[in-house]
C-alpha cells in the first residue's frame, strides 16, 4: 500500500478562491446531517439522569454495532483531551460495561486505574511519533500517534473515538486518514475549533477553510456519516478570528463508520 503524504483537496467552492465561499460551504457541510439518528442518549442505558456539560452524541440504533458491542460488554472507547475535568461521558460508558481508556498529557502518574473499566494514561495524542535523535522531542516523549497506541496497546479496533484536543483535532484527523486508522474506528465524537486555524496549519483563510472541507469530505469517502452537530454558543461566536458567518468558534460532530454494522 502507497503512503500518502497529503489528503485530497477539494476543488474551491468557487470560480477564484473566496473566504465567504469557502466558509458558507463549510458551515453548511458540517450543520447538516449525513445520516439520521434516532437513538443518541447514553442515559437511556445506564439509568443516569444527569446531562454532560457537552453533548457527546454517539449513535445507538441497533442497525450500526455499538449498542451490541456495549450490551455484549465488548464495546472500547478511546478519549483525548487536554486537562478537561468533564468526565462524565467516560464515567457512564464505563457504568456501561465498556472498556475506557483517557489520554490526557496532565494527568499524575502513567498509567492510573480507575473501577473495573476505566484507565488513564498521561500520554497525549498528537499527529507525529517524537523522534529520538531531536533534543526538543525528548520532552514529549509522552505524545504518540493513536496508530502507535493501538500497536503498543494491543487494539485493532476502537468503537468510540472521542477528542477535545483545542485545536490539535485536525492534524490528527488528518493523521487518521493518512495512515488509514480510521477504518479501526466504529464512531467519531470530535470538538472541532475554527476560531483559528489550529495547530501547523498554514495558509491563508480560504485556503484553510478548503482543507478543513477536504478532510471531513475525505472522512465521507471512508463511510463516516455526520449524524449530529452541536454548534456551542457558550464560547465566543468567532470564525477565524472574526464575529463572521454565524459560526461559533467551537462544534461538536459526531459520526457513524457505516461500514461497521
Amino acid at each position: 500500500q502507497t503512503v500518502r503524504w497529503h489528503i485530497e483537496l477539494q476543488p474551491w467552492a468557487s470560480p477564484t478562491p473566496s473566504l465567504n465561499y469557502e466558509a458558507s460551504r463549510f458551515l453548511k457541510y458540517i450543520s447538516t446531517s449525513q445520516i439520521s439518528c434516532e437513538h443518541m442518549n447514553l442515559n437511556s442505558l445506564t439509568g443516569y439522569s444527569e446531562t454532560t456539560k457537552k453533548p457527546w452524541s454517539i449513535c445507538l440504533d441497533e442497525r450500526f454495532s455499538l449498542i451490541h458491542r456495549i450490551r455484549s460488554k465488548k464495546c472500547r472507547l478511546y478519549s483525548l483531551g487536554l486537562g478537561n475535568d468533564d468526565n462524565q461521558f467516560e464515567l457512564s460508558m464505563a457504568n456501561s460495561g465498556c472498556e475506557v481508556h483517557r489520554f490526557d498529557p496532565s494527568i499524575k502518574s502513567a498509567h492510573i486505574q480507575e473501577g473495573r473499566h476505566l484507565w488513564h494514561h498521561r500520554l497525549s495524542i498528537d499527529w507525529r511519533d517524537p523522534n529520538p535523535a531531536i533534543a526538543a522531542h525528548k520532552l514529549h516523549s509522552n505524545t504518540k500517534k493513536l496508530g502507535t497506541v493501538l500497536n503498543e496497546f494491543g487494539h485493532q479496533k476502537i468503537d468510540v473515538l472521542k477528542a477535545d484536543v483545542e485545536s490539535a483535532e485536525w492534524k490528527i484527523l488528518e493523521n487518521l486518514i493518512l495512515e488509514d486508522v480510521a477504518e479501526q474506528i466504529g464512531q467519531l465524537v470530535f470538538e472541532v475549533h475554527i476560531h483559528w486555524p489550529g495547530f501547523e496549519v498554514s495558509g491563508n483563510d480560504s485556503t484553510v477553510v478548503r482543507y478543513w472541507y477536504s478532510l471531513l469530505r475525505e472522512l465521507e469517502l471512508k463511510d463516516f456519516r455526520l449524524f449530529h452537530t452541536y454548534k456551542d454558543l457558550s464560547k465566543p461566536q468567532m470564525f477565524l478570528k472574526k464575529e463572521a458567518f454565524n459560526a461559533s468558534s467551537c462544534y461538536t460532530l459526531s459520526w457513524v463508520n457505516t461500514r461497521w454494522k
